[in-house]
């Protein structure tokens, strides 16, 4: 048994369960379909993200937010700032957001090319203020473990860090509690790695770590190329040389028990939870938690 998971008298089968227990979910508007399924599956109070991919969807992300909170989870709507046109915007969609249920918002700065308005950056939105005059009272900012490649290109690695720096100063000097969200990726070291860097910068917020749910390997492929995801992009294609791994199908159970590792063996990390994304459809992820958890 790994030696700070006995310390913590824990098992890596019983960690990884516990671990899972701490788990949020991603949906996009349109799949509030599924809320009698997550209803059957996930715990009450269970925070689920509501992604914003097209900017005209923000009327069915604000009632997914309204149906989600009628059944008793959380919902942690996507603030976009690319998909903000002005603060008139920012503020009527906060409020309806607020209304709907959600005290808690993931503020990022989105992965439109160009933005439809005056902002283009997390802190924009947060230093209009709109988000505490409305009673959000946590709000989430995005991470990347293995950098964010439309950035980095331009403006070089430090500027990440420098952003959550900025980010986290403004929530603690304005009364707000804060997180980070990650892009998903395949394994826990670049996670560990990630995560030394930002506490030696002095950024102390929990990390939910992105992790797909269960897929193909040319699905995760897929996805992996959309957002920009590196090194994890091409450990995943190492496993697909062989054709036949195409047909079936990846499970994060290596990446999940290194994670929960992290959870509870170097606590120091601040690794708070998995945050999971079902590329792969929500019957395949719900039936793995259910496997894994026994």
């Amino acid at each position: 048994m790994n030696a700070p998971l006995a310390d913590a008298g824990l098992s890596p089968a019983a960690a990884t369960r516990a671990f899972l227990g701490l788990a949020s979910i991603e949906i996009t508007p349109k799949q509030i379909e599924k809320l009698p399924l997550l209803q059957a599956k996930l715990a009450a109070g269970s925070r689920v993200f509501i992604a914003l991919i097209d900017a005209a969807d923000l009327p069915a992300q604000i009632e997914a937010a309204r149906q989600l909170s009628a059944a008793g989870f959380a919902p942690v709507p996507h603030v976009p700032a690319r998909f903000v046109r002005d603060e008139q915007d920012l503020r009527a969609r906060v409020k309806a957001l607020s209304e709907a249920g959600a005290s808690s918002m993931l503020v990022l700065g989105g992965g439109a090319p160009e933005p439809i308005g005056r902002y283009d950056a997390a802190i924009q939105l947060l230093q209009t203020g709109v988000f505490q005059e409305n009673g959000v009272k946590r709000i989430g900012m995005a991470g990347h473990p293995e950098g964010n490649p439309d950035i980095t290109k331009v403006h070089g690695e430090a500027v990440l860090l420098d952003a959550l720096v900025e980010k986290q100063a403004y929530l603690k000097a304005n009364g707000l509690q804060g997180f980070i969200a990650t892009q998903f990726l395949f394994e826990a070291e670049p996670v560990a790695e990630w995560a030394r860097t930002l506490r030696a910068r002095g950024i102390d917020l929990p990390i939910h770590v992105g992790v797909p749910g269960p897929a193909t390997i040319k699905t995760l492929v897929k996805y992996a190329a959309m957002c920009g995801v590196g090194n994890s992009a091409r450990f995943i294609r190492k496993q697909a040389l062989n054709i036949t791994k195409l047909l079936t199908v990846n499970t994060p159970d290596d990446f999940v028990a290194g994670l929960a590792e992290l959870h509870y063996g170097r606590p120091e990390l601040g690794v708070a939870g998995p945050h999971l994304y079902p590329f792969g459809g929500f019957d395949k992820l719900f039936d793995w938690l259910a496997a894994v958890r026994g």
